[in-house]
């Protein structure tokens, strides 16, 4: 492995960026396929798909979402293996993730579509959009091992400090989103389906060039067939550092499921423009996603060199960027959130119940430049089951009561969506007091295996 790509000594801002910056242009080309289906679909097709494709793209979100952060496992141990100098291991820890993660796809990839019918009726999906949710949760379903397959070879990228391949080849996926977008919806009026159909072949693309370049590059270990086999002892380290932060995942992504089933209860105008801000949404917070991710890397091979003093420094260098990009979002989308949201939809009640519920998530982004360096950086110490239960508790214990009761009370989504700034305030405090805990024990709190 080049030098460069490691983070335990020499500068650490500019190392930090040059990681940083293909993780976040990754992220908003994955934020690309959902947005560009909507996009299309918004501007090609009716409400009722428009509707469908939100609802569905949430769900297929949040399972995206639970594998990649399940991943995260093999990111951090292999993080650690090479900041210890033990790069012997690396092949094992590979060849264990590919068919633990493989068997997983496989059997996401029946689940989801025998359940698609299901899975449309909980998230309560307007009456009129029910059937365009399900086919759409029916064919991204049946993909659903190419998007295993994509984040598992990503985590292997991150852990050994590349960003920049895993953003090459969602660079191409992308194009090839677009292209099967403007043929299947624009073109041949497919709506939905088309959607789905679009991002499944862009995903499958994706994951064969990624398996191309993986397997001609000059890696610091052996990487044969001798390999792909599960070894239980690096097992059950990746499900001890994964499992934590994909169940965390998995209830927070439930927790803005069931927030937008309370929303569809409103109405198809609110489903349609939640939908739209939420596909806003996942541009808006890419920067702080971005160095969550970053951090997690960062954090793990300092963590094995025994570096904690400079793990340190680099959450402070990355919470202080992070919350420029944070000041400058919230500007962006409290302020002219109305045209973030007419890139989506060109249906003036769309826009406007989009906007509302937007100006909240504007105020989001004030706090999660704090929280999510946090989670980042405690991660990559291998304290995930801190991060999984702030995250529960904030999810279930503040931030779906509010929005039903705001819902019941009033009515507006922008109150609805207050549910989450106040949710993740309660995070960053639990974090502030967890960080005083483990620098006040450093000696014992921080190398915990």
């Amino acid at each position: 492995m080049n030098e460069k790509n490691l983070f335990t000594s020499g500068p650490i801002l500019g190392p930090l960026i040059r990681f940083s910056l293909p993780v976040l242009l990754a992220l908003f080309l994955q934020a690309l396929y959902g947005a560009v289906d909507l996009f299309v679909v918004g501007k090609f097709a009716t409400a009722m798909d428009v509707s469908g494709v939100a609802i569905g793209s949430q769900l297929m979100t949040t399972i995206t979402n639970l594998i990649s952060s399940f991943s995260m496992g093999t990111t951090i141990l292999l993080g650690r293996k090479i900041g210890e100098g033990d790069r012997d291991s690396g092949g094992r820890i590979i060849g264990t993730s590919i068919i633990m993660f493989l068997t997983a796809g496989l059997f996401l990839s029946v689940l989801v579509p025998l359940l698609s019918g299901s899975l449309a009726s909980v998230m309560q999906a307007p009456e009129e959009s029910f059937d365009t949710a399900r086919r759409y949760i029916l064919i991204c379903g049946a993909g659903s091992v190419m998007i295993v397959a994509y984040n598992a070879i990503g985590s292997v990228m991150r852990g050994l400090g590349d960003s920049n391949t895993p953003l090459m080849t969602v660079a191409i996926a992308a194009v090839v989103n677009i292209a099967g977008d403007l043929i299947l919806i624009a073109g041949l009026h497919m709506g939905a389906m088309g959607a789905a159909l679009a991002t499944v072949i862009a995903q499958t693309v994706s994951v064969i060039i990624s398996l191309l370049v993986l397997s001609r590059r000059k890696l610091p270990f052996t990487l044969t067939r001798k390999e792909l086999r599960i070894e239980k002892p690096f097992m059950r380290k990746i499900i001890r550092l994964g499992t934590p932060i994909a169940l965390q995942d998995l209830l927070v992504g439930m927790s803005f499921l069931i927030l937008l089933a309370i929303v569809n209860t409103l109405g198809l105008i609110s489903s349609a423009g939640v939908g739209v801000a939420v596909k806003v949404c996942a541009f808006i917070m890419l920067a702080p996603l971005a160095f969550m991710q970053s951090m997690s890397a960062y954090v793990a091979q300092n963590y094995g060199a025994g570096r904690i003093d400079r793990a340190m420094k680099g959450l402070k260098i990355a919470i202080g960027i992070s919350v420029l990009f944070g000041f400058c979002m919230f500007w962006l989308s409290f302020f002219h959130g109305d045209l973030l949201c007419s890139v989506f939809s060109s249906d003036p009640d769309v826009i406007a119940a989009g906007y509302d519920y937007l100006k909240a998530y504007a105020i989001d982004c004030l706090l999660t430049c704090f929280l999510f360096c946090f989670i980042g950086f405690y991660n990559g110490l291998g304290y995930t089951g801190f991060v999984m239960l702030q995250g529960i508790s904030a999810a279930f214990l503040i931030r779906i009561p509010f929005a039903w009761l705001m819902c019941r009370m009033t009515g507006r989504l922008f109150y609805i969506g207050l549910g989450i700034p106040c949710s993740t305030v309660f995070q960053i405090t639990l974090c502030f007091l967890f960080f005083a805990y483990i620098k006040k024990n450093r000696s014992s709190a921080l190398y915990l295996e």
